[in-house]
C-alpha cells in the first residue's frame, strides 16, 4: 500500500457504537484512507460467517465498504462487503408492491 501512495493504519482499533453508546473497540486487520476496512482470513473457503462478521463490522464502524482477503486456498481470494441497502418504505401498500416486483423477479 505504500507503493501505492495510500494511508493506511494496521491492527486499528476502532470504537464500536450502538444508538450512540459507546459499547466496545474492535481491531481491523488494515484501515485504508479512512474509508475501507480490509480483513486478512487463512481459511479454505470463504463462508457465509465471516461474510456477515464484516457486514457487521461495517455496520458498527458506520463505513460503507470493506475488504476480505482469504490466503487460506491455493490462490488467492477476496471479496468487497458492503453494508445492505435500506429501503424506506411510504406505507405497506409500498412494501407490497416491492416484494411483489422481487419475486417476479425471482421466478421469471
Amino acid at each position: 500500500m505504500e507503493y501505492q501512495g495510500l494511508e493506511y493504519s494496521r491492527e486499528y482499533e476502532m470504537l464500536i457504537f450502538y444508538i450512540g453508546d459507546h459499547i466496545g473497540t474492535r481491531r481491523v486487520d488494515f484501515f485504508v484512507e479512512e474509508k475501507v476496512m480490509v480483513e486478512l482470513k487463512a481459511v479454505v473457503q470463504l463462508e457465509d460467517i465471516p461474510i456477515a462478521q464484516a457486514i457487521n463490522y461495517l455496520e458498527a464502524y458506520g463505513l460503507d465498504i470493506g475488504l476480505l482477503i482469504n490466503f487460506g486456498t491455493t490462490s488467492l481470494e477476496f471479496k468487497r462487503v458492503s453494508k445492505p441497502k435500506t429501503i424506506k418504505l411510504k406505507s405497506r401498500r409500498h412494501f407490497t408492491i416491492i416484494a411483489i416486483s422481487i419475486i417476479l423477479k425471482i421466478i421469471v
